[in-house]
C-alpha cells in the first residue's frame, strides 16, 4: 500500500508518487531499473558501481548474503551457497533428475513429483523463497537509490517459461514484499528498451535472440505504430551460458583426468572449478585463449576448442529459430532486425551463428545484460499511465486443452494465440445420468493426452441427472497478460459451475517444451492414425448407447427380427472396437445406420401420429 501524506494547512491528503521499477530476475544476474526524465535506468550497487546483482545468495543463521557478498562464499561456505536458482523455479526432481549433479548444493530427495527444495544448513527452502531474497535485495536497492518505499513491479520472465513458473516467479515477488503488477516476457521487454515501433508509420517483423545464463527465447514480432504482436516464441528453459561453462569443466575433467567423484563430495573444489570455467568463457570472448594455475594443474583452452565444445549448444539455439520461423509463417527474408539479448550473447561463436542463420542484421547497441530490465522498466512506466505510447500483445506458447473420451487432447487455447485472451467450447456427458464431470487440463502437442503435460483437474459436479448428451458443459480458458491460465465450467441447463486457477506444483523439465513441438511434427502421422481410431471408437460407443436406448424405448412397436438384426449389428460395432479396427467399425456403424434409418423413420411416424391424435383444431 503506498503511504500517504496530510497536507497540514490546507487539510488535503498528499499521494506519495507511485513508483513502480523493473526487474529482470536473471540466472546468472538480476538487475532492477525504472523510468527518469523518460529514460529508462538500471540502477547501481553503490559499493560494487554495478547494476549486475548475481543471483547468488547465503545463508547461515539468520544472515542472508546476496549478490557480491554470497558470491564470495561459493568456494568457503559451498554448502550454504545457492546459484542459478531460476533453473530451479516452477521444476519437480524428475524434471532435474537428469542434471542434479550440476549444483553443489543439496536437493531435497523425497516427493519426487513435488516441488524441488533446497537444502541450506538444517533447513530446505524452495526456489521462491530464494529467489524472494533475491528480489528483496533489488527492492532495498531501488528504495535506497530513490529514497522512497517501493511495493509495485514488473518482473520478466523467459518467453518459454511456462504456467507453473510464472506462478512461481510471481509468488517469489509477492515474499519479497511486492504487487507484481505484471510479468513480462523477456523478448518483449528487450525490444521495448530499444524503442522499436516509435516511429512514425513504423511497420517491421524483428527477431529477438535471448541467451542468458540459464535459458533461451528467440521470439518473432510485428511491430506497427507502438502495437507489440509476438507471432511466435520458441526456446528452451535449461540453455544458456552456464551450459558454456559446463562444456568448459567437462573439457577440463577429460584431459586432465579429473575425479569427478572428488568433486561431488569437495564442493568447494567442485565450485572453484565452475567459477575458473566461467572465467575462461569470459575471457575468451576478447581474447584468443586462457590459461590458469589450478589444484597443481595447468589449465588452458583457446578459442579454436570452445568454439568446438560449445557448437552443439550454439546449434539448439538455432534450430528453435527455425521451428519460431515456420511457426510464425514468415522467411528469414522478412525479418529487419535481430535484437540481441542476454550476456551469453557476447561470445562471439554465438553472433557469427546468429550472422550465418539470419544474416547481418544485429542489432546490438544497449548492453545486452541491461536491455531486458531496462524494458521491465518502460513497462511499468506504461502500467503507471505515464507513457501510453506502446501496447503489448503476447502469445501462449504451447496448447491449452482438456481430455476427452479415450484420452484424446482437444485443444482449446492453441500455442501461440494472443494472450490475455478467453476462450470456451461446450461439451456434454457421455453416462446417462451423470452428474459429477472430471476436467483434467494439460498442455502440449500432441493428440493423446499421454505425450502433454498434466497441468491441473477439477470436479464439476452437481450436474442435474440426464440422458447422456443432453447437458450442455460450457468450459472457459482464460490466460491473463502474465500467461496465467483460469479454467471455468459451467452446465448451462442448471447454471451449476466451478473453477480453478491452475497451479501446477512443477512444470515442464528442462527441454520438454521444445521435445514437445519437435515431436508434435516427428509423431504427426502416427498421431493421426491413433487418433482417428480413438475417434472411430467413440462414434461406435455412441452409437451402440443410442441403439440400446432406442430399442428400449421402441421395444413394443419393433418385431422380433428387427430387434435381433439391430442386435448383431451393433455387437459387430463391439467386436471391432475390441480389435482396435478403424475401418471395420466405421464399416459396422454405416451398416447399422442403413439398416435403422427406415426403422426409425417409421417409429417418428408413429410417434407424431399419437401426438397429433390427441390434438384439436382452434
Amino acid at each position: 500500500m503506498a503511504k500517504i501524506s496530510i497536507n497540514m494547512k490546507e487539510g488535503s491528503v498528499v499521494h506519495d508518487e507511485n513508483i513502480i521499477i523493473g526487474i529482470d530476475l536473471g540466472t546468472t544476474n538480476s538487475l532492477v531499473a525504472y523510468i527518469e526524465n523518460n529514460q529508462a535506468i538500471t540502477i547501481k550497487e553503490d559499493r560494487n558501481k554495478s547494476s549486475l546483482v548475481p543471483s547468488i545468495l547465503s545463508i547461515e543463521g539468520n544472515r542472508v548474503f546476496v549478490g557480491e557478498d554470497a558470491k564470495a562464499r561459493l568456494i568457503t561456505n559451498p554448502n550454504q551457497t545457492v546459484y542459478s536458482v531460476k533453473r530451479l523455479m516452477g521444476k519437480s526432481l524428475n524434471d532435474i533428475a537428469a542434471i542434479k549433479s550440476y549444483f553443489s548444493y543439496d536437493l531435497k530427495l523425497d516427493e519426487p513429483d513435488s516441488l524441488v527444495r533446497i537444502k541450506i544448513g538444517d533447513q530446505y527452502y524452495s526456489p521462491i523463497e530464494l529467489s524472494a531474497e533475491i528480489l528483496k535485495q533489488l527492492k532495498r536497492m531501488a528504495e535506497d537509490h530513490l529514497h522512497k518505499n517501493v511495493h509495485q513491479a514488473v518482473i520478466t520472465v523467459p518467453a518459454y517459461f511456462n504456467d507453473a513458473q510464472r506462478q512461481a516467479t510471481r509468488d517469489a515477488g509477492r515474499l519479497a514484499g511486492l504487487d507484481v503488477l505484471r510479468i513480462i516476457n523477456e523478448p518483449t521487454a528487450a525490444s521495448m528498451a530499444y524503442g522499436l515501433g516509435l516511429k512514425d508509420a513504423a511497420n517491421e517483423i524483428i527477431a529477438v535472440y535471448d541467451l542468458g545464463g540459464g535459458t533461451f527465447d528467440i521470439s518473432v514480432l510485428h511491430i506497427q505504430d507502438g502495437v507489440f504482436e509476438v507471432l511466435s516464441t520458441n526456446g528452451d528453459t535449461f540453455l544458456g551460458g552456464d551450459d558454456f561453462d559446463r562444456a568448459i569443466m567437462d573439457h577440463w575433467i577429460e584431459m586432465h583426468q579429473i575425479n569427478k567423484d572428488e568433486l561431488l563430495f569437495d564442493k568447494s573444489k567442485a565450485q572453484s572449478l565452475r567459477l575458473t570455467a566461467e572465467s575462461a568463457k569470459k575471457t575468451i570472448s576478447t581474447k584468443e585463449s586462457f590459461s590458469t594455475d589450478w589444484h597443481n594443474l595447468h589449465l588452458i583452452m583457446d578459442i579454436h576448442t570452445f568454439n568446438l565444445i560449445i557448437k552443439p549448444i550454439i546449434d539448439r539455439t538455432i534450430s528453435c529459430c527455425k521451428l519460431a520461423l515456420k511457426d510464425a509463417g514468415i522467411t528469414i527474408g522478412q525479418i529487419e532486425k535481430v535484437v540481441m539479448v542476454g550476456g551469453s550473447t557476447r561470445v562471439p561463436a554465438v553472433q557469427m551463428a546468429v550472422k550465418e542463420f539470419f544474416g547481418d542484421k544485429l542489432y546490438n547497441e544497449l548492453n545486452p545484460d541491461e536491455v531486458v530490465a531496462l524494458g521491465a522498466a518502460v513497462q511499468a512506466n506504461i502500467l503507471s499511465g505515464k507513457d501510453q505510447r506502446f501496447l503489448l500483445i503476447d502469445v501462449t506458447p504451447l496448447s491449452l486443452g482438456i481430455e476427452t473420451i479415450g484420452g484424446l487432447m482437444d485443444v482449446i487455447l492453441p500455442r501461440n494465440s494472443k494472450i490475455p485472451s478467453k476462450v470456451g467450447r461446450q461439451y456434454t456427458t457421455s453416462i446417462d445420468g451423470q452428474t459429477k464431470l472430471k476436467i483434467s487440463i494439460y498442455q502440449g502437442e500432441r493428440d493423446l493426452v499421454a505425450h502433454n503435460r498434466k497441468l491441473g483437474e477439477f470436479i464439476l459436479s452437481g450436474i442435474p441427472p440426464m440422458p447422456a448428451g443432453l447437458p450442455k458443459i460450457e468450459i472457459q480458458f482464460l490466460i491473463n497478460a502474465d500467461g496465467i491460465l483460469t479454467v471455468k465450467a459451467k452446465e448451462l441447463r442448471s447454471n451449476v459451475e466451478t473453477s480453478i486457477e491452475v497451479k501446477p506444483q512443477y512444470g515442464l523439465n528442462e527441454s520438454e517444451m521444445a521435445r514437445m513441438l519437435m515431436e508434435s511434427v516427428k509423431y504427426a502421422q502416427q498421431d493421426m492414425v491413433a487418433k482417428a481410431l480413438q475417434d472411430a471408437i467413440n462414434e461406435g460407443n455412441s452409437i451402440i448407447l443410442y441403439t440400446n436406448r432406442f430399442i428400449q424405448q421402441n421395444h413394443a412397436l419393433l418385431n422380433s427380427s428387427e430387434i435381433d438384426q439391430m442386435t448383431k449389428l451393433k455387437e459387430a460395432i463391439q467386436t471391432n472396437i475390441h480389435n482396435q479396427q478403424k475401418d471395420a467399425i466405421l464399416e459396422a456403424i454405416e451398416s447399422l445406420n442403413q439398416y435403422s434409418a427406415p426403422i426409425a423413420h417409421r417409429m417418428m411416424d408413429i410417434n407424431i401420429g399419437k401426438a397429433l391424435s390427441g390434438t384439436k383444431a382452434i
